[in-house]
């Protein structure tokens, strides 16, 4: 094939020890896969969901010697990165002559648009609907794509009943104002890491006084959306969502002392290798910069930055929120707002992706009667004085 004929597709992790390529004829793109908002996808990379494509590259031409995998269902290896926990593949261990599946997160930001999402699956274990609330026309042709509440097809391989798309009905969300109070478990899938966030003390508090990232009037954490690729890759997945947390508001699961209130003792924990931490290790993805996950199942579970020791950002696929995956009752979210970072994928087809992210989180917010977030307001009001 020429040039002209085909498209060589990358993907790589982020600390680049593992880098794949397969070449595609044009005529043969989009590769079309499908979003899963399964609980065991979310925790077992820290994304609210993962969107899976059939890899072109016959399996027994890929070499996976530098990359670890974890026993991730019965069927199905997940193959991620040692030193800084990218998920690159799933891996069919019954069937090994069985294409391998790559995680979109990890394909290179090209200018031809390489995947299609055909459908939503397991939208039912989010209670919430999860990312699939602004995904719902995530692909470039503008097409609708439907949600399942598990697979499209039933035991029987009969085709399953989509999910209406006023699922789920406003009366069941937590809704903008409502802040649920108790703990969030924070674990990771092969509960390596299990923690609880429970944040409080911040009632009666001036405005002044709260962190940057709480909700003046609600109290609940930023829930935001990132595009840049150092949070894309760690996860697999092209749309990241960070929560924030205070480090004396995260504690073990069984009430025990000894978690750290600031990153800098966080690091030394890790460092040390305290087994109070399970298995909790760190990517130092830049010299005042850590990404922290479960070295056994790729987890990423959190972000810190040096100059904010009293603090991390929460991996949001990782939260256990009874009320849903999004964890509305603990996070204020900026729907409809500007990703951060986006500008970087500009001449890339995920620039494309976060556009139409942007629009559907406008949409949702809208339709569901959500005033604008905090944050988004007075960044609006910063542009427009400017």
């Amino acid at each position: 094939m020429t040039s002209e004929e085909s498209i060589t597709l990358t993907a790589n992790c982020l600390c680049k020890a593992n880098i794949f390529t397969t070449t595609v004829p044009k005529q043969k793109l989009p590769l079309e896969g499908w979003a899963c908002h399964c609980d065991s996808c979310r925790h077992a990379t820290g994304a609210l969901y993962t969107m899976d494509v059939p890899w072109p590259e016959p399996r027994a031409n890929v070499d996976l010697t530098q990359l670890k995998a974890y026993s991730f269902s019965r069927d199905y290896d997940l193959l991620f990165c040692p030193t800084c926990s990218t998920p690159m593949f799933f891996c069919n261990t019954r069937q090994p002559e069985k294409e391998l599946v790559i995680l979109s997160g990890t394909l290179k930001n090209g200018p031809i648009d390489p995947v299609k999402i055909r459908h939503h699956i397991f939208v039912g274990d989010t209670k919430d609907g999860g990312a699939s609330m602004w995904l719902r026309k995530p692909n470039a042709d503008g097409s609708e794509v439907k949600r399942y509440y598990a697979r499209p097809e039933d035991d029987t391989g009969k085709d399953a009943q989509p999910i209406p798309s006023d699922w789920p009905s406003s009366d069941t969300l937590t809704g903008y104002d409502t802040k649920t109070e108790g703990s969030v478990p924070i674990f990771c899938k092969c509960k390596g890491v299990s923690l609880e966030w429970a944040p409080r003390g911040y009632d009666g508090k001036k405005d002044s006084e709260l962190p940057w990232f709480v909700d003046p009037t609600t109290h609940k954490a930023l829930g935001g959306f990132c595009a840049c690729e150092s949070c894309r890759l760690p996860g697999g997945c092209d749309v990241w969502n960070w929560g924030f947390a205070e480090l004396k508001h995260i504690s073990f699961t069984d009430k025990r002392d000894g978690f750290p209130d600031s990153s800098t003792e966080l690091r030394a924990m890790v460092d040390a290798k305290d087994s109070s931490l399970g298995t909790l290790t760190y990517y130092a993805s830049s010299p005042d910069a850590q990404r922290y996950f479960c070295n056994n199942c790729s987890a990423t579970i959190f972000y810190v930055w040096d100059q904010r020791t009293f603090m991390v950002d929460v991996a949001i696929g990782v939260l256990g929120a009874s009320e849903g995956a999004r964890a509305e009752g603990s996070l204020s979210w900026a729907y409809g707002g500007s990703i951060s970072h986006v500008e970087e994928n500009k001449g890339g087809w995920r620039y494309g992706l976060f556009q139409r992210v942007m629009q559907e989180g406008e949409d949702w917010r809208v339709a569901r009667g959500y005033p604008k977030n905090w944050r988004r307001v007075a960044r609006e009001e910063a542009l427009e004085t400017a």
